[in-house]
């Protein structure tokens, strides 16, 4: 292994930046190096079940934590938070764009984890173009390039907006292809709209519901997808309409943490549900202690 992506053990350093820094500045080949040489492990080994860390959101310019609308922008204080969550144990692996993932490459934070590549969204929050979604980061061809593990999409329906259709299109062709890679690819869908100018997600249980038969017959075999879904009231009858493996979404992170863990651990007791992707609530949590936040979520998804 190179001397850039030594494996990292404790706090990063400053000497850890520095090295980051300047393999993007000198030596940019050295990305394609860390993650060719990345040791990897099956998707699913023990257990079977994930927890997956969430670092995606800058890329969509969602860099708020509640009331902190720029608690995600400082780029090195977001890194050192998930090196520490990936040290944890209990910790499978990381869902990215790719300028977060190959940070972590470069920082020696990928062995033996498991590496999500998000597609991200071109339809940024507040813009007049958000609900055009089309995909702007990884692709099948690039996950495999770097031998990534997972894909992950987002599916927004709104079914108001013309635009949607073009989105629909584009997701079912991401699952062709990443069936055809036989690359499993997690499709987090919503059913969404416009209020006020302003789009949200429908968390009612029945439009969770409608999402998800929507997303699930997306493509030409779904061999390969898997759902990724909020946790909602009823989630028995969530459950029931997909036999899709299915992980779980944080949430919001503003919400009052006991009970926040309290909807985690009843909707993973369900059949099909193996595991969470959980960012911000997680990396940010309201006390700081971003140990124990990962520690119980662990807890939750493997058992203390």
């Amino acid at each position: 292994m190179s001397d850039i992506a030594r494996p990292t053990t404790g706090p990063l350093t400053a000497d850890d930046f520095a090295r980051l820094r300047s393999a993007r500045h000198e030596n940019p080949d050295a990305i394609a190096d860390v993650l060719g040489a990345r040791i990897r492990r099956p998707l699913v080994r023990g257990d079977r079940r994930l927890l997956i860390v969430a670092a995606d959101h800058p890329a969509r310019g969602a860099l708020g934590v509640g009331s902190d609308a720029m608690a995600m922008a400082d780029r090195y204080e977001l890194l050192q938070r998930m090196a520490l969550a990936l040290s944890r144990p209990g910790v499978d692996g990381v869902l990215g764009t790719p300028d977060v993932i190959e940070d972590l490459a470069l920082l020696g934070l990928l062995d033996d984890k498991i590496v999500v590549g998000s597609m991200n969204r071109g339809g940024l929050r507040g813009a007049a173009f958000e609900m055009d979604d089309r995909y702007t980061a990884y692709d099948v061809p690039s996950m495999r390039r770097d031998g990534l593990d997972f894909g992950k999409l987002l599916v927004r329906v709104d079914l108001d907006d013309p635009g949607t259709v073009a989105t629909l299109e584009a997701t079912a062709r991401a699952v062709d292809a990443a069936a055809a890679a036989k690359l499993p690819i997690m499709l987090e869908p919503f059913m969404s709209r416009r209020t006020d100018g302003k789009i949200g997600n429908d968390l009612s249980t029945e439009a969770v519901i409608n999402s998800v038969a929507i997303a699930s017959g997306l493509g030409n075999t779904s061999a390969y997808s898997w759902l990724k879904l909020p946790v909602v009231d009823d989630m028995e009858r969530v459950m029931a309409a997909t036999t899709m493996p299915t992980l779980l979404l944080g949430g919001d992170p503003g919400g009052d943490p006991a009970a926040v863990y309290a909807s985690w651990a009843k909707a993973l007791a369900l059949p099909g549900v193996h595991g969470l992707v959980v960012g911000r609530t997680l990396l940010y949590p309201r006390d700081g202690d971003v140990t124990a936040a990962v520690d119980t979520a662990a807890a939750l998804v493997h058992g203390a």
